[in-house]
């Protein structure tokens, strides 16, 4: 077994490949025909979106949608940087929500926290032990 992708369900998944770009950089991978379901280039482990319509088919309708007016899910995609503080202003440049500026971690990293537009808790932090 090896973990494979994390697939996070959007509004819009054009809308969210393009913001990602914007906002951190990665290239889209690959997005269907039908709009419903895209990836972004983001190196072993592949970062995807699916559309709220495809969520529903998946899952029968039985999911917790990610709601950017309500406290954030229990769930962060982590994205390493040699720089936070860049990487930060970047995305909330591009529109994400910030949540907590860069700041200094016991265990040596930095890491600032934000939201995208649909709601989704992205942590932004140096590599471990740099």
């Amino acid at each position: 077994m090896k973990f494979g992708y994390t697939i996070v369900y959007v509004s819009s998944v054009p809308a969210t490949l393009a913001f990602y770009k914007e906002a951190f950089g990665f290239e889209t991978r690959f997005l269907h025909d039908s709009n419903d379901y895209g990836e972004l280039e983001t190196g072993a482990t592949v970062l995807a979106f699916g559309s709220h319509t495809m969520g529903d088919m998946n899952l029968n309708g039985q999911y917790q949608k990610v709601n950017p007016n309500a406290a954030p899910l229990g769930v962060e995609l982590a994205f390493v940087t040699d720089d936070v503080a860049s990487a930060y202003a970047k995305a909330v440049a591009a529109g994400a929500e910030p949540i907590n500026e860069p700041a200094d971690k016991p265990w040596g990293q930095v890491v600032a926290y934000v939201r995208d537009k649909d709601g989704s808790l992205i942590e932004l932090c140096s590599p471990m032990g740099a």
